[in-house]
């Protein structure tokens, strides 16, 4: 593998592992549900 894959593939655990982190905090779970409410 080329290093331009390499850090295409980091690039992109490092955002699912930020999503997973942002998913475990309360308030921005909170915050996504009162967002996708305000859309009904």
């Amino acid at each position: 593998m080329t290093r331009a894959r390499w850090l295409l593939w980091a690039a992109v655990l490092l955002a699912l592992a930020g999503g997973v982190l942002l998913y475990l905090q309360p308030g921005f779970m909170v915050l996504l549900a009162e967002q996708v409410w305000a859309c009904f």
